[in-house]
């Protein structure tokens, strides 16, 4: 391709991009794809790759006409209810627009090859600032694919920590887990294997410790027999104090199915903390949209959701999604970590000197690719800095609340319908109001209209909601996340579709 040709595809590229951005900022009241635009997209799927191409015109035309129409709406429209999926701010769109187009390399840290490490560095220091954290003990740490990934890293510390510790009780010094390996430090450790003790914890957890040697076997839910969101602390000593297992404790902050916290208060988890130091265990929170609690002040409305974030600053790692309530473009999360050395244990891309040549001595920002899986990857702190820096503290405490209020009076209809249940099971309405974060779950009373209720609703294209489970029984997930959400607009749009629905199945 020649020089004037580059020079006219760029321009046409620039009134593409112009294009899409009018269509992410409107929408449609269809939250799926209709059958015919799916069939569509499939029948224009190529069955193999053609000699000269379609051409950058052709091509970008199928990609509009064939297959824009089959994608959902998850993003774009506030009454996508199914995964905690957010939205994507305008400020991160354009930030994201900007990565595709300039596609720095973010993962060594070289002072005069680019500015991008150092803006990474400084929106990892933003968030902790959002998260209400200290930057002296928290500003570690790095970006990943999301919540799933940082929990692998979390969890990866921990193993390093734990190990690392138990040997040194037998009077063995052990510099890294990472170098000498999982097996060789368990057997010079005495131990038979590592636990992560939980509530309800996210599947993701049972994926981290199948990836990390664990084990999902070893993934236990130590929870009160009345209250399975809550520890038993009595059980949690007694698996902490079994001499042959290293433990990791993992603190659900925000329970996926109900958005409800493991914990309510500082004297919770400080004696979590305590637990956890006595025994040598590592303390980590998934808190992959709970954490973002924390942005609420401490006010009569928002208390319990205060409490149930409060000493997450004692945890020794915090696992976090930024394209659920952050309101940034997939793939994108980030884990923060007390102990900067452990990841560099664990993470180090050593004996590697073409990646390290050049580094301008002195500076305090390490380089990604030693404190993170991956080698190579997108410059996903690009939106997470925008965001951050337009929006502020108030926007995203705007957002939040705006979330919560719908929410709870989603809940709060629900409680009062004659053929819908609350889970988990309520008390007091206000009770429940006062609980609710920005996830309602709900059954029909009906069991033949539980059966299909996910389908019945999702089937209006008005909104979409996630199918699960509860007490055994089939049950609908409602997640807000989206930054376009409006309380009066989008509860009128609920609740009509609910009462269509439960007017339907009499």
């Amino acid at each position: 391709m020649n020089l004037e040709n580059v020079q006219k595809t760029a321009q046409e590229q620039g009134r593409l991009q112009q294009d899409l951005w009018k269509m992410t900022q409107t929408w449609e009241p269809g939250v799926l794809p209709d059958a015919a635009a799916l069939t569509r997209a499939r029948a224009s799927l190529p069955k193999s790759l053609s000699d000269e191409g379609l051409g950058f015109d052709q091509a970008t035309q199928h990609i509009l006409n064939d297959m824009v129409p089959a994608f959902n709406r998850s993003s774009i429209s506030p009454n996508y209810y199914g995964f905690v999926t957010g939205g994507i701010t305008p400020a991160a769109l354009f930030a994201d627009n900007l990565v595709s187009a300039y596609d720095q390399n973010v993962q060594v840290h070289l002072t005069e090859h680019s500015i991008a490490t150092d803006v990474e560095y400084s929106a990892l220091g933003l968030l902790v600032d959002l998260l209400r954290l200290d930057r002296r003990h928290w500003h570690n740490g790095t970006f990943t694919t999301g919540a799933t990934a940082s929990n692998v890293q979390g969890l990866a510390c921990g193993r390093e920590y734990v190990l690392r510790a138990a040997a040194e009780k037998k009077g063995i010094s052990i510099k890294s887990v990472g170098e000498y390996g999982l097996f060789e430090v368990m057997q010079a450790a005495g131990l038979s294997g590592i636990q992560v003790l939980s509530t309800l914890p996210h599947s993701s957890m049972g994926k981290a410790a199948g990836i990390l040697g664990i084990g999902r076997a070893n993934v236990k839910n130590t929870c009160l027999d009345n209250d399975p969101l809550r520890f038993d602390l009595e059980q949690l000593e007694t698996e902490l104090a079994a001499s042959n297992k290293a433990s990791i404790v993992a603190v659900s902050c925000g329970e996926v199915n109900t958005g409800h916290f493991a914990t309510s208060s500082l004297d919770e988890m400080r004696r979590l903390r305590e637990l956890c130091d006595r025994y040598g265990a590592w303390l980590h929170v998934d808190g992959a949209f709970g954490i973002f609690g924390r942005i609420l002040e401490p006010t009569a409305e928002f208390a319990s959701i205060a409490r149930g974030c409060e000493g997450m600053e004692l945890a020794d790692s915090i696992a976090c999604d930024a394209h659920k309530l952050l309101n940034v473009p997939y793939d994108c999360g980030f884990v923060l970590c007390r102990h900067p050395e452990e990841a560099m244990n664990v993470f180090q891309n050593a004996n590697a000197a073409y990646l390290t040549g050049g580094q301008s001595g002195g500076n305090s920002i390490p380089s990604p690719l030693n404190n993170g899986m991956e080698n190579s990857r997108r410059f996903r702190a690009l939106p997470v800095y925008t965001s951050l820096v337009t929006y502020g503290r108030n926007g995203y405490k705007n957002m939040l609340q705006k979330q919560i209020r719908l929410s709870r009076m989603i809940a709060g209809w629900l409680y009062d319908h004659s053929k819908y249940n609350i889970l988990p099971a309520a008390g007091s309405k206000d009770a429940l109001l006062d609980r609710t974060y920005m996830v309602v779950l709900f059954s029909a009373k009906d069991d033949s209209l539980n059966q299909s209720l996910a389908k019945r609703i999702n089937d209006t294209s008005k909104m979409f909601v996630s199918g699960t489970s509860w007490d055994g029984r089939p049950a609908c997930r409602i997640a807000i996340s989206n930054w376009r959400a409006e309380e009066e607009r989008d509860f009128a749009l609920v609740t009509e579709v609910l009462q269509s629905v439960a007017d339907q199945s009499t």
